[in-house]
């Protein structure tokens, strides 16, 4: 599941705009998500299917792809049977509300793809309140969760409030303890993603996401790649503050002291680790 921890940003692509694909593969987001959900029409649920299996054929190869499929159990079947299982990297399925939604879509891929060695990823889209609040049993249903996602709009939408951070902290921090505590992937945003214009106001809003745990988030427009991207890793003073407490720490293991003073602050282990997993994500 290796591409799915590691994925800062995921591109949205309908999967009735089929025409679209192989630019968006070359936009450099880590992954691209072949949505057959909210922007496929019902009445066009067929023919996007059909697209989506010919597009990611032609994208074989070029970049990870996913695709996120439709909750209701039979569509889900559907999309599962038709799309070309060997060829996709992980299912994201969406309003997921109990472990059992998992647990079926599960049994579902395995049945169509036994030969398959490895069982392909889920990321399990927490988007009601429900569904925030059954995260842990919904993160540990089965062992190919390798993601949660967080829903913010849809999330606001039930809730009756609007999609801002003071208002979503709460939800979006639930979630992102639950993934970080079962070594998940955890991709969303504490607000909306919805900001295609104001670079600058998406690019905060993908820092705050950074630091109350959010490994990456999914994109609806190729221009909030670049600062999704440049928010989920770490920066040059990141980088900078991580090599000199690795330098110390390495100090104070040569003189035999379990702790040591670094510009006038002690660095233990919990800082030790923290910088650690800054130069080795």
């Amino acid at each position: 599941m290796r591409m799915i921890k590691d994925a800062r940003t995921l591109l949205f692509v309908p999967a009735t705009s089929s025409h679209l694909f192989e630019k968006a593969a070359s936009r450099g987001a880590d992954a691209l998500i072949v949505d057959l959900e909210d922007s496929v029409p019902i009445e066009r649920k067929g023919e996007a299917r059909r697209m989506a299996s010919q597009a990611i054929g032609r994208l074989a190869g070029q970049t990870p792809v996913l695709v996120r499929v439709n909750s209701s159990a039979d569509l889900l079947r559907a999309d599962i049977e038709a799309m070309p299982l060997a060829q996709i990297d992980g299912v994201l399925l969406p309003k997921v509300e109990s472990s059992a939604q998992v647990v079926a879509l599960a049994e579902l891929l395995a049945h169509s793809h036994e030969s398959q060695v490895a069982p392909l990823p889920i990321a399990a889209l927490l988007e009601t309140p429900l569904g925030v609040m059954r995260a842990e049993s919904i993160a540990s249903a089965h062992p190919s969760v390798g993601a949660l996602g967080f829903g913010a709009e849809d999330y606001a939408s039930e809730m009756r409030i609007e999609p801002r951070p003071e208002s979503l902290l709460w939800a979006a921090q639930t979630v992102t303890n639950c993934a970080r505590a079962l070594g998940l992937a955890c991709w969303g945003l504490p607000g909306s993603v919805a900001e295609i214009n104001d670079m600058e106001a998406f690019a905060d809003l993908v820092r705050l996401g950074r630091n109350i745990g959010f490994s990456g988030t999914v994109c609806i427009h190729p221009r909030q790649i670049a600062p999704a991207n440049a928010g989920f890793g770490p920066t040059p003073q990141e980088l900078e503050w991580a090599r000199k407490v690795l330098a110390a720490a390495a100090e104070a293991q040569a003189r035999g002291l379990g702790a040591i003073s670094l510009d006038g602050r002690m660095i233990d282990r919990p800082i030790v680790e923290r910088a650690r997993r800054l130069i080795k994500p």
